[in-house]
């Protein structure tokens, strides 16, 4: 290793020509071009590389030494291998300016590790052969490095490879020595004072011990890093790179106390994450189950009621459970005073709905009734199929289905009849709709409910039964009928009997739908 000057040199470029041509241009333009280049000449060294681009020479640029500091560093190299327990400090002279691969060479020749077997890691970065220490960060006395040894079958270094290695090595140390003798010119004899005699030749350095294998050693290699790590180990100890998942303990592996102990420790870290979530868990199954005990949940953080626009405090405002979405109480309260649906919407424009008991406990007793009865009323003026009860000032009312033709009513114990629309209490519907047809002269009620009937018919909601004489009426469901008084089967669309004079399948009389496989009417739905 050799020092150089304290004084630092300006930044200069070394560019050499890559192959010999007949004519020595290409090395004149070379030279020229890193002369120009090291005065900041941008001119010039732009015409050169024009002219050096014209004569298609394979050129390498590369930067000087001097453009670093030259001042030797004391680098510690922390050194280790698959087997090692622990790095091991040691201490070399390099300069800034050493590239990766110089610093390889300096290693195989002090200390006869291959350059193949050698990784370093500056940085938490693996370095590359072409970079230097510099750009690496290294720069001063104690900078720290490290070195990992791989084994020779991880590598693929044969032993006749390393041989040759140090042939091809000890032969370029020669030709490096040789380069900078000088020749002496012919007829200077040897004891000519005036030219100094050259220097001796190296002496051939004694060979590098080959490095032997090691042992084959149970772990798994990084993929990052090379690094061999130990079985059990669930992540790089170099990098930190998870271990491949093909990867399997072998059975016949024995952990040492240390990784016993680290086993351990990993065990007992896991069982305390696994009792932190189930108390975490428990404590999360409280607090619904306490939340779920309250008609409203208070919000716990400061927001902003979307209906008010106004800031509502920790506590003062409500948490839809639905939704989640925060109001002030009056705003909300106000929400389901004026609501006009059986259900009440989230004022934020989204598709939950707030719950009974969040209603209940918004209103008071007197406004939550008036609620409940707006909403039985909303309820009953949209359903289609509602009747209410014909009892004077009765609330009861009922949604129907086809085959129910009468009511019970829950609050007063009357039954009505849903064909009739009316209580005929000890009769069936032809006698109260003959005693109606005699009350209607004197009854104003019965009268109204006779002049129901009469436009029940006549808007063809309702028609006569053609043989007992009755009105019927269709809730629901198909176009079949059947007259409660004398059990005649009715075709709604042509009201007519289903069947002739001899009843059921009697095809002579009636509707006479499907016979010769034609519909009764063009409305007939055949379903009768």
């Amino acid at each position: 290793m050799r020092s150089g000057p304290t004084r630092r040199e300006p930044r200069r470029l070394d560019v050499s020509a890559a192959s010999q041509t007949a004519s020595s241009v290409p090395e004149e333009l070379a030279l020229s071009l890193g002369q120009a280049l090291s005065r900041g000449s941008g001119e010039e060294a732009a015409a050169l590389c024009q002219r050096l681009a014209q004569l298609c020479v394979p050129v390498s640029v590369s930067v000087g030494s001097q453009a670093y500091p030259e001042d030797s560093i004391r680098l510690l190299v922390g050194v280790e291998d698959a087997q090692s327990e622990d790095y091991i400090p040691v201490t070399v002279v390099v300069s800034s300016s050493m590239t990766i691969a110089q610093l390889k060479d300096k290693f195989n020749q002090d200390f006869g590790f291959h350059p193949s077997l050698q990784r370093w890691v500056i940085r938490k970065r693996l370095a590359r052969d072409q970079e230097t220490l510099y750009s690496h960060g290294v720069r001063q006395n104690g900078d720290w490095v490290f070195l990992f040894i791989r084994s020779a079958q991880t590598a693929q270094l044969t032993r006749h490879q390393h041989h040759k290695d140090q042939e091809e090595q000890l032969l370029e140390d020669i030709v490096d020595s040789m380069e900078v003798n000088q020749l002496l010119p012919r007829g200077v004899g040897a004891g000519d004072a005036e030219t100094p005699p050259p220097p001796p030749l190296p002496k051939r350095p004694a060979a590098a011990k080959p490095a032997v294998a090691p042992k084959p050693q149970l772990g798994w290699s990084c993929a990052m890093c090379t690094y061999v790590n130990k079985p059990t180990r669930p992540g790089c100890e170099m990098c930190g790179s998870e271990r491949p998942e093909s990867y399997e303990v072998p059975d016949v592996y024995q952990p040492d106390q240390e990784e016993t102990q680290r086993m351990q420790r990993e065990k007992l870290a896991l069982l305390q994450y696994e009792q932190a979530q189930k108390e975490e868990r428990e404590r999360n199954y409280l607090y619904l189950l306490a939340a779920e005990e309250q008609s409203l949940i208070p919000n716990a953080a400061q927001a902003e009621c979307p209906i008010c626009m106004s800031g509502v405090e920790p506590g003062d405002g409500i948490v839809l459970r639905e939704c989640l979405h925060v109001f002030c109480r009056d705003c909300l309260k106000g929400t389901i005073v004026n609501s006009q649906d059986a259900e009440v919407s989230c004022p934020d424009e989204c598709d939950s709905k707030l719950l009974d008991r969040e209603i209940q406990a918004l209103l008071t007793e007197e406004e939550h009734q008036r609620f409940l009865e707006r909403r039985l009323n909303i309820a009953e003026s949209r359903s289609e199929h509602s009747f209410h009860c014909q009892t004077p000032n009765c609330r009861g009312w009922c949604i129907y289905e086809d085959e129910v033709n009468e009511f019970r009513c829950e609050l007063c114990g009357e039954t009505n009849c849903i064909l009739c629309r009316a209580i005929h209490k000890d009769m069936n519907c032809k006698d109260y709709q003959d005693d109606l047809r005699l009350r209607a002269e004197n009854d104003q009620a019965a009268q109204k409910t006779k002049q129901m009937l009469e436009n029940m018919l006549q808007s063809g909601e309702a028609m006569k039964c053609p043989r007992c004489d009755i009105i019927v009426q269709k809730k629901d469901g198909c176009d079949w009928l059947c007259c409660l008084m004398c059990k005649t089967e009715i075709c709604w669309v042509t009201k007519q009997a289903r069947w002739g004079p001899m009843g059921r399948g009697d095809t002579s009389g009636g509707c006479k739908c499907r016979v010769n496989h034609q519909p009764c009417h063009p409305n007939c739905q055949n379903c009768h």
